[in-house]
């Protein structure tokens, strides 16, 4: 199994998972804030054709990652995976796509691809993140949740890879001229992680499996990878694990989730 990016921050995220059984290829995208065109080239420039997606799931209906999901849906006829709540932040959009729902607890079974989706903090309808594995390897994504939860710990432990929220330093969060009600709403419990909350997040992982970290989702106003690199890597119990960032333009290339 791998994974890569089209991009990821406050100006669109889009992540794809792909997994091979020698017989058969499963991709799938989890969310997509970028417009149709944009979607296509970023997804070109990682050898990926519209037609090779066996899905997109979705994690809330903010527009940083719906905003091309339903145009992308309908274009190119690929089902999409949401909660309910997030169905009904987003029904306008939803004409003549194929809609199917999940919530915290399922088990979704999309090609070789098995993904679990689990409840997160944050101010959306009913906002969901995902652990994704093939039976071999297990990749889990956190973004978007403004605190830690023993849920999320428990969904987030044992897994080869993480991608994981790393949205602002509190100091540059704090010193920033955002007005006050903004800098509550990103830095409250149902805001976005700082690399401090994220770090004390995976210093409690079950990190007994864990190879790879990408640190995704930097404000480019009150955040730098230098600082979510050093949040990530003094939490982490095996100097041998990967520490990558994600950035907006470039997202990442991709990469391997097991060893």
């Amino acid at each position: 199994m791998r994974f890569a990016s089209l991009g990821s921050g406050s100006e669109g995220n889009a992540l794809l998972i792909s997994a091979d059984s020698g017989a058969t290829r499963t991709t799938v995208m989890l969310d997509c804030g970028f417009g149709l065109r944009e979607c296509e080239r970023r997804l070109e420039r990682l050898g990926v054709a519209p037609g090779d997606l066996s899905g997109i799931v979705v994690t809330h209906e903010h527009q940083d990652h719906v905003g091309g999901v339903f145009k992308f849906a309908r274009r190119h006829r690929v089902p999409v995976w949401l909660s309910f709540g997030t169905w009904e932040a987003a029904r306008r959009d939803v004409s003549n796509v194929d809609v199917r729902f999940c919530r915290d607890g399922d088990r979704l079974a999309v090609g070789d691809l098995e993904l679990r989706p689990y409840t997160v903090p944050h101010d959306a309808r009913e906002p969901i993140q995902y652990v994704i594995g093939d039976g071999r390897s297990t990749l889990g994504v956190l973004t978007d949740a403004g605190q830690s939860t023993p849920h999320m710990v428990q969904m987030l432990g044992g897994c080869d890879a993480l991608v994981l929220e790393c949205n602002h330093d509190e100091r540059m969060l704090a010193d920033s001229k955002y007005p006050p009600s903004l800098k509550w709403r990103i830095g409250g419990p149902f805001g976005h992680l700082s690399n401090r909350a994220t770090a004390e997040i995976l210093a409690a992982l079950d990190q007994s499996r864990l190879r790879r970290i990408v640190g995704a989702h930097l404000s480019q106003q009150n955040n730098t990878p230098e600082l979510a690199r050093s949040a990530l890597t003094g939490a982490i119990a095996d100097a041998g694990t990967e520490v990558m960032i994600a950035c907006q333009e470039e997202g990442f290339g991709w990469l391997e989730v097991g060893a």
